[in-house]
């Protein structure tokens, strides 16, 4: 395999998950990579104690690994949940008050990715209802991190595994990504491609990346069926990086998959250590 022009990150939400939460940068950084993501690492608590936050700080400049893709509060992310924003209550009002909270913390640490997944449909509150709340605390999160600099992403999930979402299909994530730059005007809205995720859907790969490149800022990657490393299923990473590059991709391609039965380490044999480190 090649991708020596592309630029890769771990997600320590998926990876490593076998170490405590502060160990997981370490052993990134031990494994060749200096460039990381997350999910919103603490699923019970969208406004942590400051001393969670400053010692997972810590932990990723220690390991001097880069924070370079961070989730706003999603609920219970792995499990029931797939966001929070949309769904009205308590968890619309913890994703608003994580809000503040998440850019800060990835501010500090030179972060200006934030991934805001939309939430399930729920019973007893229409779709329009959910919808229209989506895009005010989506306007609302643009904002926020129009302040530091920063792109809020939009992702498309699969509907095998999350039936309940409605953002299954890129153009449906492409539909809410322009709609809150239209109710922003900050154009500051754009699509997390993640190439698993479409693959589930069915939807064609390469199609994707023809249309909708232009309006990605950021990739995730897992191969499928099974979600794990590259080369453990059907998908031609070679061929689907390359294409992203051909379209003009330059951001991270994140690794968002499952490591297998062996620890998180020995799940990165199909990248060549030269190539896992960041580069500008």
């Amino acid at each position: 395999m090649g991708f020596t022009d592309t630029r890769f990150n771990v997600n320590l939400s998926i990876l490593f998950t076998e170490l405590p939460l502060l160990e997981r940068p370490a052993a990134a950084r031990a494994a060749g990579f200096t460039a990381v993501e997350l999910w919103w690492p603490w699923v019970d608590s969208p406004v942590p104690e400051q001393t969670e936050l400053e010692a997972l700080r810590a932990a990723l400049n220690d390991a001097g690994t880069q924070l370079v893709g961070l989730n706003f509060y999603a609920g219970q992310l792995p499990g029931p949940d797939r966001g929070a924003l949309s769904v009205p209550g308590e968890e619309s009002e913890k994703f608003r008050a994580n809000v503040p909270v998440a850019v800060e913390f990835a501010r500090s640490l030179g972060c200006t990715a934030f991934n805001a997944l939309y939430g399930n449909r729920i019973e007893g509150v229409s779709e329009a209802e959910q919808d229209e709340l989506a895009l005010e605390n989506l306007a609302f999160a643009a904002r926020a991190v129009a302040e530091v600099g920063g792109t809020l992403l939009i992702e498309a999930l699969n509907a095998p595994e999350s039936p309940h979402c409605p953002i299954v299909s890129a153009p449906k994530a492409i539909e809410v990504v322009d709609a809150v730059n239209a109710a922003t005007g900050l154009d500051n809205a754009r699509f997390l491609m993640d190439l698993y995720h479409l693959s589930m859907n069915g939807e064609d790969l390469d199609e994707a990346i023809d249309r909708y490149t232009a309006k990605t800022a950021h990739v995730q990657i897992a191969d499928n069926p099974g979600r794990g490393a590259p080369g453990t299923g059907d998908l031609d990473f070679t061929a689907l990086l390359g294409r992203l590059k051909k379209a003009g991709y330059d951001g991270w391609t994140g690794l968002e998959y499952k490591p297998g039965d062996g620890p998180s380490a020995s799940a990165f044999e199909w990248l060549p250590a030269p190539l896992r480190a960041a580069r500008s």
